[in-house]
């Protein structure tokens, strides 16, 4: 029996980003590594970036390639603070894909502390990768999406960037900070065919949230409507849906995913 595609696969949904290229940053885990697998699941092709965890970005990619293997997977180092690093993954990553269809600025770091007790290198380290990341990655790959008048950007704030958190200024300030940038990209690039979003997770079940204290955990549960912590495949398939040709009418925008948190 042929494993050829149906001709009308794409119309009925079943491939919703069959033939898009995507850049994922902080890729290797949580919302990151979620994205990667559902996009390539829906027919794309994708390059994402890691910064420690290696191991985790090889065996992703194993994964990756043993259940699509029709599909390419690729993990490059990209140190998102790092103008040069950047530069350097970004050009691989065009090197490799050929096109870019889909720009996803997931990678992120948190340092949380009490304003009075932040530390300024903690600030400037949030400030460093959570803004001037988007910076960095964007401005080298959003170029080529404005020449072939196409393209969607998707950026990852937060919760935090629109409502704000005690103990979370450095954090929150970054994530503001990515809402501005969307929102302003999005009307430089929109007539060329380009779109820029954001969604916002709220608390989501990843390395960031594992090490809660169960009383703590159980505290932020009562904050939100639908009872519980959202898994990175929530985030994900939001992001696949703003990546994908029905989301080409929508742009500026910050789409919330929290379950109904109220801050």
């Amino acid at each position: 029996m042929s494993n050829a595609i149906a001709p009308d696969a794409r119309l009925t949904g079943d491939l919703p980003l069959a033939g898009k290229r995507l850049v994922v940053t902080g890729g290797s885990r949580g919302i990151g590594a979620a994205v990667v697998r559902l996009a390539l699941a829906q027919g794309a092709e994708v390059v994402f970036g890691y910064h420690s965890n290696a191991g985790a970005a090889r065996a992703l990619c194993a994964e990756m390639n043993e259940a699509h293997p029709d599909r390419q997977c690729l993990a490059l180092p990209a140190e998102v603070s790092d103008a040069a690093a950047v530069d350097g993954f970004a050009t691989a990553a065009l090197e490799c894909l050929g096109t870019l269809d889909v720009l996803v600025n997931n990678a992120g770091i948190v340092r949380d502390s009490s304003f009075a007790r932040m530390a300024r290198d903690d600030w400037d380290d949030v400030i460093e990768t959570n803004l001037g990341g988007v910076f960095n990655v964007t401005q080298q790959l959003v170029l080529p999406m404005v020449k072939q008048r196409r393209g969607a950007v998707i950026n990852v704030s937060s919760v935090v960037g629109v409502h704000g958190a005690a103990g979370q200024t450095g954090y929150a300030a970054s994530k503001a900070g990515v809402i501005g940038f969307t929102k302003a990209l999005s009307k430089e690039v929109g007539r060329y065919g380009v779109t820029v979003n954001a969604v916002a997770p709220g608390l989501i079940e990843t390395d960031m949230t594992a090490g809660l204290p169960q009383e703590r955990v159980e505290l932020m549960k009562a904050l939100i409507t639908a009872g519980r912590f959202g898994t990175p495949e929530d985030v994900a398939h939001t992001i696949c849906f703003l990546a994908s040709d029905r989301a080409r009418y929508i742009t500026g925008q910050v789409i919330e995913i929290s379950g109904g948190l109220v801050l």
